[in-house]
């Protein structure tokens, strides 16, 4: 894609670039130099890396080390920069086998929508092995009367109680009020017995990761000060629609301090572990959003994603991980940790699950709109009896299989299957250049961003507070320069062009959604975190132009690991096209839901022992 000249890049320009041409460029694996540390070590290194006389030279080392040097700090770049992936609305943009639904309805009459675009009969089998209750489950059994929330909440909270103390200590939760779930669940149970539920998701369980406001609860983002510095006074956007749809939100969620890493170990609050091996991770930022999800707590939980940060735990503890389009959610009421990749995500049993919870709270704020054209929200048609027309899945080979070996061959098997189900769609092989150029540049972003939103923050705070891992990844952050954050928003526009020529050939890029699986926690990080920058890197390998770019993309389960660990495919879509992402997905979910395993921790809420 360009020249070196004195250890930096000199980019062609983009009009230049043939990628018509699968071979022109050599793929450019991520050059992680970092070695694991925890314990002492990290305490003695981030030492080292705030201190006057060393940090600065650690931080030329490191940035050299890791190539930010040679692709971003130094390089050549003649595109202009993108702040923000902001896309315009297509109003050509055609979808098959949509319903279209005002902007301005409200929350309720959107989910009775997604109600009406429900499949005729369920993909699950009475044979099947295992299966997570779901919204439409709950909805059943409390309109029946088999059921009441009030019974379900007192269920919630006996679990969460086991789940937080030994032997389990899952730490899925940093807060949760046992008078306000029930009190919801109450008002909830009394609904369903006049027979005037506000809506499917009445009384239906729903986590929150504590980086997004929910009252009465503060909103720490995984720290011991920050909701000190900034209090939580009013729920944000996406939650006050939930509560509008009678959900009752059952608290806040884990998650790894400052949304710093990949790991879910937030020495402050404890690991959040994965409930399908109790010693592995469970992935982060939204580490607690997936777990509860997964095992059996609530079929929906709300994350946010600003680097995969919904789809790679969801991954890594067999979930869906859903993130829209940049702007399709309001961020109101999301702490502004990175407001140019981040983005709030879904989180659920299925995506039927996450159609319903989508719809609910899918929708810009008119005033926040800048071209006052609110993009229509389309909504699937999964009940249709017509065959989906032709879909094309472009296939980057290299990226595809620059994962472990049992991922990549899981995931190329679950695609087979796919393809062999609906024979008219079709996988077509592309070139996505420059791929680690952009996961530095997109670094570069949210590292900047968050340490930009924190720093009046920052200058007040006892660095004690702060655990070591966030202490180093804050160090790093702190030390881009205003030249590099500029050269990266010059990378992303490359890579908006680049895709965009992809999305002209393809509805959807394909790959797999980390590329390891769950790896283990050790005793040494479970009080100071841990630096692993390696694994880190392979987690969010494939989920950077989500974030980066602003598209939509989502994660499905798709096999196990000869652990019997989670592996996930990611779908990653033209923007604003959330309805065919949901059908691929859909269409995947019927293809392995048979296969689904029961994790080690798991709650049954409906059929309680």
């Amino acid at each position: 894609m360009g020249i070196f000249r004195n250890e930096s890049l000199v980019y062609k320009p983009v009009k230049e670039v043939d990628l018509s041409s699968h071979s022109f460029e050599p793929y450019l694996p991520a050059k992680v130099k970092a070695p694991r540390m925890a314990g002492f070590f990290v305490k003695v290194f981030v030492w080292f890396m705030e201190s006057q006389i060393f940090g600065t030279l650690l931080l030329y080392i490191l940035k050299a080390n890791n190539l930010i040097h040679q692709l971003v700090t130094n390089a050549e770049l003649k595109e202009s920069p993108i702040y923000t992936p902001l896309h315009p609305f297509d109003e050509d943009l055609k979808e098959h086998e949509v319903k279209c639904i005002r902007s301005d309805l409200s929350p309720a009459e959107k989910v009775q929508h997604a109600m009406e675009c429900m499949p005729l009969s369920s993909q699950t089998t009475s044979d099947q092995s295992f299966k997570r209750w779901t919204i439409l489950d709950y909805s059943r059994a409390y309109t029946s009367l088999q059921l009441t929330p009030t019974v379900v909440a007192e269920r919630f909270i006996k679990a969460v109680h086991e789940s937080s103390n030994p032997p389990l200590k899952m730490s899925f939760f940093i807060s949760y009020d046992t008078k306000d779930i029930l009190q919801q669940a109450t008002e909830s149970t009394l609904r369903y017995a006049k027979g005037k539920p506000i809506s499917a998701l009445d009384g239906v369980l729903i986590a929150i990761k504590d980086e997004i406001d929910c009252m009465p609860y503060p909103t720490t983002g995984g720290t011991k000060w920050l909701h000190e510095q900034r209090p939580c006074t009013d729920d944000a956007c996406c939650v006050k629609r939930l509560r509008l749809c009678g959900a009752i939100l059952v608290g806040k969620t884990n998650m790894h301090e400052l949304g710093a890493g990949t790991s879910g170990i937030n020495p402050h609050y404890g690991a959040t572990r994965n409930p399908y091996d109790r010693n592995k991770i469970s992935g982060g930022s939204s580490s607690g959003s997936a777990a509860v999800v997964a095992a059996g707590l609530c079929p929906v939980a709300l994350g946010v994603d600003g680097g995969g940060s919904v789809r790679m735990p969801a991954a890594l503890c067999g979930v869906f991980g859903f993130k829209p389009t940049f702007g399709r959610i309001p961020h109101s009421g999301v702490l502004p940790l990175n407001w140019t990749v981040g983005m709030v995500g879904i989180l659920a049993a299925t995506m039927e699950d996450s159609l319903i919870v989508y719809a609910a709270i899918s929708g810009e704020l008119p005033s926040n709109n800048r071209s006052n054209i609110l993009p229509r929200v389309n909504l699937p048609m999964l009940n249709s009896t017509e065959p989906v027309s032709t879909v094309k899945l472009a296939k980057y080979d290299n990226w595809f299989n620059d994962c472990r070996e049992d991922i990549q061959l899981c995931c190329s098997n679950a695609l087979d299957k796919l393809i062999e189900k609906h024979n008219e769609w079709k996988i077509i092989g592309v070139t996505i250049p420059e791929i680690e150029n952009m996961r530095l540049a997109h670094y570069i972003t949210i590292g900047s961003e968050c340490s930009t939103s924190l720093g009046s923050y920052l200058e007040k705070l006892n660095y004690a507070k702060i655990g070591w891992d966030a202490r180093f990844a804050l160090a790093i952050y702190g030390s881009f320069s205003s030249k590099e954050y500029i050269k990266a928003q010059k990378i992303r526009n490359r890579q908006i062009q680049f895709h965009d020529y992809i999305f002209s050939q393809a509805d959807v890029i394909v790959s797999p959604t980390t590329g390891v699986t769950a790896y283990p926690i050790f005793n040494d990080a479970l009080k100071t975190g841990e630096l692993d920058y390696v694994n880190g890197a392979a987690l969010v390998r494939y989920s950077i132009a989500g974030n980066f770019l602003g598209y939509p993309a989502v994660t499905v389960p798709v096999g196990y690991d000869e652990s019997g660990l989670p592996i996930g495919l990611q779908f990653i879509g033209r923007p604003w096209s959330e309805a065919t992402l949901i059908r691929i997905a859909f269409a995947m979910q019927a293809l392995c839901i048979q296969s689904y395993r029961k994790p080690e921790v798991f709650y049954d809420l409906i059929n309680y022992n």
